[in-house]
């Protein structure tokens, strides 16, 4: 049904095609929207025009024409009339690309008739959706500059990172790639070499290299511009659409003013103190000193999100929609049964309070537990939206029958059986909400080497851990008592302690929901033979020599872990202290 354009060739001879072509731009990496597949039969069979109504996709990697559309994690739909680009839709937006069809067709029809002349379109010219350049095609590769903030150790320990990176945000920049890690002495000195021949500068490598650092790259955000059509909103129509309401945004009213730059936003801000940046970088050799696998990150946008089966859903088809969630590409970080309260009912249901089911909606969501889930993707929210559908069943079936809402509708209730967050911000608070966050300490021994070291915090990411905090140091036997206590007065501490004494060990506040029991887990067994017996993928089986040289160590329960955190990281302040 859809022709397949994949190179320049093709797609100017699609521009021959007579009456409308619908073009389904993608990424090669992500394919077609599946989703709208079945829209477009549906369309095809009762409309019944074949000779003025054609569908096709277009890989915008291997197109020259597409290229401002590369690198876009959202689907682009194109309207071709006569061979002019008339109309743009971002989004699985199925009535709203569905209505454009109709509508341009019946044109089609009309001037074919003698009943109307044909309109003067003004045709879409491809500029990059982000683009500042007003009026600007954008066919030439214009390279991107770029901005590397480093929050320093300080900023870290004082959990000033989220206020810093909000502030950034707030401000319209957009943060491209970010990483955690302690600092190279080699690190410091390239980054810092025009400040290399002050005094006390090697006091400040030091300091830079005595903790946990934040490397953000950050890019200038861009204009917003209107429709295809010149209007200043497409709000009217956009407005009937459903499920995607909260995806609305305030369209520019104008050209703004030459903005000010990173340095003097941060300074503005009274941020500076905490965040160093070197500004307007184009060669990302440098970036990738600090983000090796930025052009990795760049290309790849993983995405967390929330979702939620609700009791009905979970308590008859669970398996069916794990399934299908992870052939989709998620992977499950986290998940757990809650049977909701009232008032967390109402919540998570307000876009349905003014509906007659209300009532029968949250009696349904209290009767039983839900199953919440924390998955990660490429590109997750989006597709997560695009995969469960809209929230009314009556619209899911009309026009995304394939959709999860409508494959899982149950008879009780006319609305998706399955909830998402409706932002990437909103599906922070409903994490934060669901899968508090718990901290515990954690220790990497001396005998590890840097290259089990890499490996081992690795494994800890995989695994879902925040590393919260972390630093190096050769444990004394005082700096050692902070974390042993509970051991500090039996017959082997002090092999304990000589072990210790061999090098600088890592040690780190690692955070996630179920921190303790988690590390714990991770760890394995204490004695590595009996973990590579029992627990074979865990890090004491795999870099494990010895009970005494077992690789890591962690916090035995919740009160250990509060203390040696308390004793090891002075300044540290939990943001959930009840919880932790």
């Amino acid at each position: 049904m859809q022709e397949t354009i994949n190179n320049q060739s093709l797609w100017e001879e699609m521009l021959q095609n007579k009456g409308l072509t619908v073009i389904d731009v993608y990424q090669a990496w992500c394919g077609p929207c599946k989703a709208m597949q079945t829209l477009f039969r549906k369309l095809k069979n009762e409309l019944n025009e074949d000779e003025i109504l054609h569908f096709a996709v277009a890989e915008a990697d291997s197109i020259v024409t597409l290229q401002p559309f590369r690198d876009k994690c959202e689907p682009v739909f194109l309207f071709s009339v006569n061979g002019k680009i008339v109309a743009k839709i971002k989004g699985a937006n199925a009535p709203l690309v569905s209505q454009k069809i109709i509508t341009l067709i019946n044109e089609e029809k009309k001037i074919a008739a003698g009943e109307m002349v044909r309109p003067q379109y003004h045709e879409i010219v491809f500029v990059d959706s982000d683009s500042e350049d007003a009026g600007e095609a954008s066919y030439g590769n214009v390279e991107q500059l770029y901005s590397i903030a480093i929050i320093k150790p300080n900023a870290v320990t004082a959990r000033k990172v989220k206020e810093i990176k909000e502030k950034i945000i707030d401000a319209e920049f957009v943060i491209e790639a970010e990483d955690k890690k302690m600092l190279t002495e080699e690190q410091v000195r390239y980054f810092y070499s025009r400040i290399a021949d002050q005094p006390d500068f090697e006091d400040f490598v030091s300091f830079m290299t005595s903790g946990l650092s934040y490397i953000l790259v950050v890019s200038q955000a861009k204009e917003k511009w209107p429709s295809w059509d010149g209007s200043e909103s497409n709000s009217e129509t956009e407005s009937k659409e459903p499920w995607d309401d909260h995806e609305k945004t305030a369209k520019s009213s104008g050209m703004k003013q030459k903005r000010e730059s990173f340095q003097e936003y941060l300074e503005r801000q009274q941020i500076s103190q905490f965040c160093d940046v070197e500004e307007n970088i184009s060669n990302t050799k440098f970036i990738d000193v600090f983000i090796p696998d930025f052009k990795k990150i760049k290309g790849i946008k993983l995405e967390k999100i929330l979702a939620l089966l609700r009791p009905a859903l979970f308590n008859k088809r669970k398996e069916d929609v794990l399934n299908i969630i992870q052939d989709e590409g998620f992977k499950i970080l986290m998940q757990r049964q809650i049977v909701l309260s009232e008032k967390e009912a109402k919540t998570l249901c307000m876009e349905h309070e003014n509906k007659d089911y209300f009532g029968n909606l949250i009696e349904n969501m209290t009767s039983g537990p839900s199953l919440v889930l924390v998955l990660v993707r490429e590109n997750g929210l989006g597709h997560w939206k695009q995969l469960i559908g809209p929230s009314s069943v009556e619209e899911a079936k009309e026009y995304l029958p394939d959709s999860l809402c409508a494959q899982f509708a149950m008879e009780s209730l006319p609305i998706n059986q399955l909830y998402g967050s409706d932002s990437l911000e909103a599906a922070e608070r409903d994490i934060q909400y669901f899968f508090p966050p718990e901290h515990t300490a954690a220790l990497i021994k001396p005998h590890v080497t840097q290259e089990q070291r890499e490996d081992i915090l690795t494994l800890i990411k995989e695994a879902g851990f925040d590393i919260t905090q972390m630093k190096e140091t050769l444990l004394t036997e005082e700096e050692a008592d902070k974390i042993y206590f509970k051991i500090k007065g039996k017959a082997f501490y002090k092999d304990v302690l000589e072990v210790l004494s061999e090098g600088p060990s890592l040690v780190m506040i690692l955070t996630k929901w179920n921190a303790i029991s988690d590390w714990r887990r991770l760890m394995g067994p204490t004695d590595p033979e009996e973990a590579r017996f029992l627990s074979p993928d865990s890090i004491r089986a795999q870099f494990g020599r010895s009970m005494l040289k077992n690789a890591v160590h962690g916090a035995s329960d919740m009160q250990e872990a509060v203390e040696a955190i308390n004793r090891v990281f002075e300044d540290f302040v939990a943001e959930n202290p009840e919880k932790n």
